[in-house]
């Protein structure tokens, strides 16, 4: 190559650190009167949060000292991080996640956070570039090499204080959930102490007053919890062993429309069995309606539907006493039961549809396909085999509570 275009090269600065070193000791230098002026700082970053962060203006407001002491806490961990961030830069990243969590547990935005730390560097920055600038103006063209520094600390705490605070906030809304799903459970299994009924009240967003009813859904695990009940009516949802359960506070609604609006809403989801429970006073009575809607899905036909306990009362009988309804329907049945299965099952389904029939055997017959005349021949034969007389009412009572306990007996 020509030795006319051969540049030579320049000569290392004897005595001289390089210019990134020199930055960082001008960094150094000017950080370290701003210990001393920490409160001002302060006071100046509080200033600037009430004007332009309204949820900061609102804490401020209300308990000064407080947000005084957070503001000073962080400030000193960032000014000492600029004066040695080997020994300082873990208690400042702790500090920054300890202010996300306690802004997060009270409800602060994270928005409104972020900002205060963009603020934070700002006021730091400005001392910075006002010490420089006012007592060692010859370094000011090295600032230049702190602004991304700088920009860059700031960014990495507000990316830690926002980790923390959604980890907080996480863990706050779990807790939140398991204190509404225990204060429900406790609830429907009666035992909240009349204390606490206040509480689980606020908890759950239901009135402590007022008439409630449990409803019990099985066949659809999961659907249920989405669903809301008729207009003016406010259901909170828990998991069961065997169903959904909902807290339904009826307001102006009563349980014959609520009733209603599931056998609505459940009319063509085969194998979904809904019971509803009596009406009951209070949260307090919660423990009671579940124990109600209990009952009434005992009811429920195992193919789905919606029973209603106050319709079914007298079947509600037989099922709250099971042991007893057994005996009931050996007694009654057991002659009929005893047949050939084929012949004392279509005597046993001719008994039934009579009585639901209103004792029409014109009705009965064509609900079963046969002539009125077989349902009458069926209907004396099951006279003779249990000694009861479909003209008597006690005996058509006995009956139709035996065919009850009949249905609602475990199959083995």
């Amino acid at each position: 190559m020509p030795a006319h275009l051969v540049r030579p090269r320049p000569r290392p600065r004897t005595g001289a650190a390089p210019a990134g070193s020199d930055a960082v000791a001008v960094l150094r230098r000017a950080a370290l009167p701003l210990m001393g002026r920490l409160p001002a700082l302060a006071d100046r970053l509080m200033a600037d949060l009430h004007a332009t962060e309204p949820a900061y203006r609102a804490a401020i407001d209300a308990d000064p000292g407080d947000i005084r002491r957070e503001v000073l806490r962080s400030l000193r961990h960032s000014v000492a991080s600029l004066l040695d961030p080997g020994r300082s830069r873990e208690a400042a990243r702790a500090c920054s996640a300890r202010i996300g969590a306690e802004r997060a547990a009270r409800g602060l935005p994270l928005d409104a956070l972020l900002g205060a730390f963009r603020l934070g560097g700002a006021v730091i920055w400005q001392a910075l570039v006002d010490e420089v600038t006012g007592r060692h103006p010859r370094d000011a063209h090295l600032l230049v090499h702190l602004a991304a520094d700088v920009r860059e600390y700031v960014d990495e705490h507000c990316a830690c204080v926002a980790e923390a605070y959604h980890r907080a906030e996480h863990e706050l809304t779990w807790r939140r959930e398991n204190r509404r799903r225990l204060m429900a459970a406790a609830l429907l299994d009666g035992a909240t102490r009349i204390a606490d009924l206040p509480d689980a009240a606020a908890a759950l967003g239901l009135p402590e007053r007022g008439r409630y009813a449990v409803v019990l859904v099985t066949g659809a695990r999961g659907a249920a919890t989405g669903r809301s009940g008729p207009g003016g009516t406010r259901t909170v949802w828990h998991p069961g062993p065997d169903a959904e359960r909902g807290i339904v506070a009826l307001g102006e609604c009563d349980v014959r429309g609520l009733a209603a609006h599931w056998r609505a809403a459940t009319d063509r989801a085969a194998g979904v069995r809904v019971g509803v429970g009596s009406a009951v006073e209070g949260l307090a009575g919660i423990g009671s309606a579940r124990r109600l809607a209990e009952t009434a899905l005992r009811i429920c036909p195992p193919g789905g539907g919606t029973v209603l306990l106050d319709d079914e009362l007298p079947a509600a009988l037989v099922a709250g006493a099971p042991v007893l309804g057994g005996l009931l329907a050996d007694r009654v049945l057991g002659p009929l039961r005893a047949l050939p299965p084929a012949d004392g099952a279509l005597l046993l389904d001719t008994l039934t549809a009579w009585l639901e029939c209103d004792g029409s055997a014109q009705r009965a017959a064509a609900r079963l396909y046969c002539h009125r005349n077989t349902v009458l021949n069926r209907l004396r034969r099951c006279e003779q085999l249990t000694g009861r007389s479909l003209t008597r009412p006690a005996d058509q009572v006995e009956l139709a509570l035996a065919l009850t306990a009949h249905r609602l007996r475990p199959r083995t």
